[in-house]
């Protein structure tokens, strides 16, 4: 029987380079990939020319279109403001207390509102608003200026202890150990009066002396009950509920050098239908009286 000749591919012609004796085949690229290859690079050079391309030290070049991804973002948001712009106007002229009687004007407020919220108050106060060690929890009734939706307005458009604003909620606890205004022994005895009415553990002798610390020195603020007031800003101390916290050495921490949190005015950050968003939701997270 005859056999057909086994035939092979010539190899290709190499490059004429050599490493270690190996040498490379010199394979031309497919045509469609060679092609499309140029055809990038074409495309590539006209978008440069038609687009925003290479960065400048003070921006990039324009391109001939003109075309800016800003522009139609800047566009796009004043699209919605204008469509917004309505309700956002009876948002501001409707009382405050009359908001949550009008379903869509309600409806827009929560929704704004938690937009808000979540870009300008989530990062101190939560997600969620259940607060963090320092920022209060907008979810319970205990309100340090008042939980009524005027009250709350008022907070967020002047803030509380900041410099920037002549309306900011304003007030100072003493560094009664700092500023040497009681010793060692009269903060941990106040410290125990503090457990005692806030229904902790504590050691009543030490709480008995803490009794007369606290009625001559914090009553001014705290109330002779420990419920505190709301004009001065000043914490109630009879409850469970701890801006900081209620263990012995937090509250040793306290009255030794105080606490002074500061909130930021809002006002000419936010516009007026934005404050009165956000208060309307913060008001309705639970909390709201």
């Amino acid at each position: 029987m005859s056999r057909k000749p086994i035939t092979t591919k010539a190899d290709p012609d190499t490059t004429g380079h050599s490493w270690d004796g190996i040498q490379e085949f010199n394979n031309p690229l497919p045509r469609w990939w060679l092609y499309t290859f140029y055809i990038c690079i074409i495309w590539a050079l006209g978008y440069t020319v038609l687009y925003p391309a290479w960065p400048l030290l003070t921006g990039a070049t324009p391109g001939i279109l003109g075309a800016s991804t800003r522009a139609d973002v800047a566009a796009e948001i004043q699209r919605f403001a204008d469509a917004n712009g309505p309700i956002e106007a009876k948002l501001v002229a409707t009382d405050l207390t009359a908001i949550a009687a009008d379903p869509e004007l309600e409806t827009f407020a929560q929704n704004a509102g938690a937009a808000v919220f979540g870009t300008w108050c989530a990062q101190c106060h939560g997600s969620g608003a259940e607060g963090n060690k320092g920022y209060p929890s907008l979810l319970d009734n205990d309100w340090l200026w008042g939980g009524t939706i005027e009250d709350i307005h008022t907070t967020i458009t002047h803030g509380i202890r900041n410099t920037t604003d002549a309306d900011a909620r304003y007030s100072q606890m003493p560094a009664f150990g700092k500023d040497e205004l009681l010793d060692k022994d009269q903060i941990a005895a106040v410290v125990q009066h503090v457990r005692q009415i806030s229904g902790q553990e504590f050691d009543a002798g030490l709480a008995a002396t803490g009794a007369q610390v606290f009625a001559d020195n914090c009553v001014a603020c705290h109330g002779e009950d420990g419920k505190g007031m709301r004009e001065q800003g000043a914490p109630n101390l009879t409850d469970k509920i701890w801006l900081y916290g209620g263990d012995v050495a937090t509250l040793t921490e306290t009255v030794t050098n105080a606490r002074f949190g500061v909130m930021p005015a809002w006002t000419g950050r936010l516009s007026e239908a934005e404050i009165r968003a956000v208060a309307s939701y913060v008001h309705s997270r639970g909390g709201g009286e």
